[in-house]
Parts: structure tokens; C-alpha cells; sequence
């Protein structure tokens, strides 16, 4: 049975059973003392299990991604061209999934007394996180950019100072980039066993995500109810509708605008990548039949898709950081918590970094998207009411993540086709 699978089933379980034990035992004492001694622990065990390998997860993974874009600076226009259409495709797509999210507000329409009992229920040291942060502050303070720049890195990741490891992990990534290669190579080295030592830490906890979700949905489900269930397929159907726009309509735009392509005729010619993307929900799996198509159906040079597409399946995670952005702002909604224009813009860079620099990872951004949340002070425990729906978002944000690489192929085609050409083969890209 797959990962997903089960983990579907423990929600289901979980979902089912704490809504008897609500029915049939709500507010008796035992079951409060039993989920709060022996349930809900377990779960919380779990999550804390993921977010114990963010800070290192983190460094190792964006460290590594800008020293291997160290070679960009010789395909000169290419590279800069690609990288600003990786960027700008994926801090759009996260703008329009907070911006459904606002204009929507699937979880607001909870009953304000049970956002409440949740917060105090859940909050655990979410507050402390964000204070940490100078996130919970309404009105922008210029100390939370100086405070990006770490004085003490290790005092920094200790505090949970996301922004500020990350830059740290940039800093030192481009220092590699630049360094001669016999001296990067025992520090790169280093960083690759430590990225795949946090793979393997998250593959090991994600087979026990069944009983950690089971005992979390239990604990939400017996304590306050149906009604959270009605503002979850809300939200499914905001993310996917979200994910719908930007394929359809954002991407449409962009190709008509800047590509000159019809937009309909594109995704007619890449309909076999969408349904392979859809039905495999990877982005890796699906870059043989994508590099064929770019060339075959949309005219793109092999230079071109042989450096674009492996680099998108990698960077280029459009459907990604748009249902990060869209989840950590429904989560607060159903929490009660109110997210400032500056905390809402750091949740688009922190979605944007998570979608980048973990991408190839499987369940790699989990950890990540439950700092993000405890940051702006939603208790990370509310991932809980996502995962079980998560299979078909991953199968239709999948969709949006290869669709962006073809795009950002067609863009660099259009503007950078005659360099790429010229390159010598030692130089080609792919």
C-alpha cells in the first residue's frame, strides 16, 4: 500500500473515530485526560520528529543549489533569463493562491468560539516563534531585514531564525560557487551527505505519518467536530481552482504576451505531460516525456530544453509554493489568526525558498511548511488537517510545477534561442 494511502486511511480512521467519541463521550472528562496524556502526545511526537531536521535540511539543500548554479555565469544571458522566469513564474503563482485565499476565506467562516479553543488548545510556543521573528508585529519594522543577516548563525538556527539561515545557507553556497573546485569539493561533499541523511530522516518518520495523523485528527475531531470538515473542502476546492487560473489564465497571458504563442494550441501540444504529471505526481518522473514534447511538439531547441527542463524539475515549482502560501494563510483563517500585509509577504519568500530548495525531496517541504506556520504564529499541528487531502493537490499542483518548465523553456526559446546555439559543445547545456 502507498505512503499516501495509508496516510488517507489513518485520517479517515482518525476523522471517523474522534467524531463518535465527540458524539457519543463529548466534553466527559476521561476522554479529554486520554487525549490530552496518550493521544494527542503521540501525534505531537511526530511533528516534532519533521521539524527537527529543518535547520539542517535547509542548509545543506540551498547551499548546495547555488553552488551547482556556479556554471550559470557562463551561459550568461541563458542562465539569468531562466532563472528570473524560475523566480518570477513561482512568486506569482504563491500571490494568487494567498490572494484566493483572502478573497475566499475557507477557513473564516469557522464558529470564532472554536478558534479560539483552538488557539489555546494548540498554540504550544507558536507565539515565542513568531515574537522571535518580528513577525507579530502589524505595522513592517525595518529590524526584521537587518535581523535577515545573522550575527551568530548557530544562535540564529538554535532560535528557529528561519530567514536568517537561509540567508546564511545562500551566502555560503555562493561563496562555494565561487571557490576553486579541489577546495569546495570536502565541504560540498560534507553538505550532499548531510541532505541525504534528512532524506532519509524524513522517509524513516513519514512511515509512521498514518499513526501520527490518526492521533492528531483523533484529538481535533473529538474535541470540536464536524464543522472543521466543511471549511477543508473549501478549501481543496480554493487550491485546486487556484492551481486551475494560473494554468489556464496565468500562464495564457504570459505565453500571449511574451512568448507569442496561442495558449490553447500550447496546452493542446503538451496534454500528454500534463496527464503524465497528473497520474505519476512528479516532476522527475515525467522529464523524459517534457524534454520530447519541448522539442517535438512546441519547437524547442535541445539546448534549450536539455538545460531548462532538468533544471525546472528541480527549481521550477509553481503548483508547489502556491499551495504552500494558500495552506499557511487557510490554516491561520481556521486558527483565527490574522496575518499582516508584511507577514503575508515573508509567507510568499518562505514558499518560494521551501518550493526551490527542497523541491526534489519527497515530503521534503512538510517540515519546512509547518516552520513557516509556527513563525507566524499558527501551531504547526494544523498540517494535520491537510494531509489526508494532499494526494490530489500533489497530483494537480504536479500539473502547474511542468507546465511552468515548458513556459520558462518557450520564454528562453524565444529570447536567448540564438545564444544557446552558439555555445560550444563543451558549454552546451544538459
Amino acid at each position: 500500500m502507498s505512503g499516501p494511502t495509508r496516510i488517507l486511511i489513518g485520517l479517515l480512521t482518525g476523522l471517523v473515530l474522534g467524531l463518535l467519541a465527540k458524539f457519543l463521550a463529548g466534553g466527559q472528562p476521561w476522554l479529554e485526560v486520554a487525549i490530552r496524556n496518550a493521544i494527542e502526545p503521540m501525534g505531537r511526537m511526530w511533528l516534532g520528529s519533521l521539524i527537527m531536521v529543518v535547520i539542517p535540511l535547509i542548509l545543506s539543500t540551498l547551499a548546495l543549489g547555488v553552488a551547482g548554479l556556479g556554471d550559470l555565469k557562463r551561459l550568461g544571458r541563458v542562465g539569468l533569463v531562466t532563472l528570473i522566469c524560475f523566480l518570477g513564474l513561482t512568486t506569482l503563482s504563491t500571490a494568487l493562491g494567498l490572494g484566493a485565499m483572502n478573497l475566499l476565506k475557507p477557513g473564516n467562516s469557522l464558529d470564532p468560539v472554536v478558534k479560539v479553543q483552538l488557539m489555546d488548545t494548540y498554540k504550544g510556543d507558536t507565539a515565542q516563534i513568531a515574537e522571535k521573528m518580528g513577525l507579530s508585529q502589524a505595522n513592517f519594522d525595518i529590524n526584521l531585514l537587518v535581523n535577515i543577516v545573522p550575527r551568530n548563525p548557530l544562535k540564529s538556527a538554535a532560535n528557529g531564525d528561519m530567514l536568517a539561515v537561509i540567508f546564511f545557507a545562500l551566502v555560503l553556497g555562493a561563496a562555494l560557487a565561487r571557490m576553486p573546485k579541489a577546495k569546495a569539493e570536502p565541504l560540498i561533499k560534507v553538505l550532499e551527505s548531510l541532505g541525504e541523511a534528512m532524506v532519509t530522516i524524513i522517509d524513516m518518520v513519514m512511515k509512521v505519518a498514518p499513526l501520527g495523523v490518526f492521533c492528531l485528527i483523533f484529538s481535533v475531531m473529538a474535541r470540536f467536530g464536524y464543522e472543521l470538515l466543511l471549511n477543508l473542502m473549501k478549501y481543496v476546492f480554493t487550491v485546486l481552482g487556484s492551481l486551475l487560473v494560473f494554468q489556464v489564465l496565468g500562464y495564457g497571458v504570459i505565453l500571449k504576451l511574451l512568448a507569442r504563442r496561442a495558449p490553447l494550441d500550447f496546452l493542446r501540444r503538451i496534454r500528454v505531460v500534463m496527464v503524465t504529471a497528473f497520474s505519476t505526481s512528479s516532476s522527475n518522473a515525467t522529464l523524459p516525456t517534457t524534454i520530447q514534447t519541448a522539442e517535438q511538439e512546441l519547437g524547442i531547441s535541445p539546448q534549450v530544453a536539455g538545460f531548462v527542463l532538468p533544471l525546472g524539475a528541480t527549481m521550477n515549482m509553481n503548483g508547489t509554493a502556491l499551495f504552500e502560501g494558500a495552506t499557511v494563510l487557510f490554516l491561520a483563517q481556521v486558527f483565527g489568526v490574522h496575518l499582516s500585509l508584511p507577514q503575508q509577504l515573508v509567507v510568499v519568500l518562505m514558499s518560494v525558498v521551501t518550493a526551490i530548495g527542497v523541491a526534489g525531496i519527497p515530503g521534503g517541504s512538510l517540515p519546512l511548511l509547518m516552520m513557516v506556520l509556527g513563525m507566524v504564529g499558527v501551531p504547526p499541528e494544523g498540517i494535520a488537517l491537510i494531509l489526508g487531502v494532499d494526494r490530489l493537490l500533489d497530483m494537480s499542483r504536479t500539473v502547474l510545477n511542468v507546465t511552468g518548465d515548458l513556459v520558462t523553456a518557450t520564454l528562453v526559446e524565444r529570447f536567448c534561442g540564438n545564444q544557446a546555439a552558439a555555445l560550444p559543445p563543451e558549454e552546451a547545456p544538459g
